[in-house]
């Protein structure tokens, strides 16, 4: 039996900007059925979403028309099609390349069965690109395209390493100001400190941060995505972690070596 621990705040849902209710309707579904992986059912998708049914009625017949999601009248079920697929199938080959990348994360979940991320800046925020979820019993879920902001994870410090303290004192100001929870905004002083470790090392751990009982390590990939730094990390329960936190970063590190090599023969 697996026990599953799923961290509401790591979906940035309140950024600050007015939502357009329509649009993130859509954008809910769609990530509902990424969550779900199987047919809904009307039924379903409301109780999923807390929609009215009224308004999900309309809105699944849109998707439908557009050729987006389809429709079995005879089990009553929803299920996106392949055209969904191939709105963003383009985005990884233009960011990473060949998928160098996702080998070596497959490389390094075969090696741990730990959860395992690529993970991109986005204004003041972590955002988890690729994810591949631990297959241990006891796990902690971050869901793809999931955000956090960038104070709130040793993955958020190392991102941030690659920028110079100036601007670092900035993201660390308006990324407290992004956390909801006034216990859980980072003093700069420490921060500073956190980031000019990372910088120094080229990699990051964290223990009990943003979720008691986990703990992440994470290490800098010789590559960038549209001129932003890329980060590998890899996060489980702080009990499976600790014993093996050289190991993994070792591993991680030969791994980020590994890469770095493919890079230079294409180069």
């Amino acid at each position: 039996m697996k026990l599953t621990l799923r961290a509401s705040n790591l979906n940035v849902i309140n950024m600050g900007v007015t939502s357009v209710k329509s649009a993130v309707r859509v954008l809910e579904v769609l990530a509902h059925f990424r969550n779900s992986q199987r047919p809904q059912s009307l039924r379903e998708i409301c109780q999923g979403l807390g929609y009215p049914q009224s308004s999900a009625t309309v809105l699944l017949k849109n998707l439908t028309q557009l050729g987006y999601l389809s429709y079995d009248r005879g089990t009553r079920l929803y299920f996106p099609t392949l055209q969904v697929t191939a709105l963003g199938d383009w985005i990884s080959h233009a960011l990473f390349g060949q998928g160098e990348v996702f080998e070596i994360m497959q490389d390094l979940h075969s090696a741990t069965g730990e959860t395992v991320s690529i993970a991109l800046q986005n204004d003041v925020y972590v955002q988890y690109i690729r994810v591949i979820q631990s297959v241990h019993p006891l796990r902690f879920v971050t869901e793809e395209g999931s955000m956090r902001p960038l104070t709130q994870s040793a993955t958020g410090w190392l991102l941030m390493a690659a920028h110079p303290d100036a601007e670092v004192e900035r993201l660390v100001r308006r990324a407290n100001i992004a956390t909801e929870s006034h216990s859980t905004r980072q003093p700069m002083e420490l921060m500073m400190q956190r980031v000019a470790d990372a910088r120094q090392q080229g990699w990051a751990t964290a223990e009990n941060i943003p979720l008691i009982g986990g703990a992440t390590i994470c290490v800098n990939l010789p590559i960038t995505a549209q001129g932003r730094a890329v980060v590998l990390g890899m996060g489980g329960t702080h009990e499976r972690i600790a014993p093996k936190k050289a190991e993994y970063l070792a591993l991680m590190q030969g791994l980020a070596a590994q890469l770095s090599k493919r890079v230079s023969r294409k180069s």
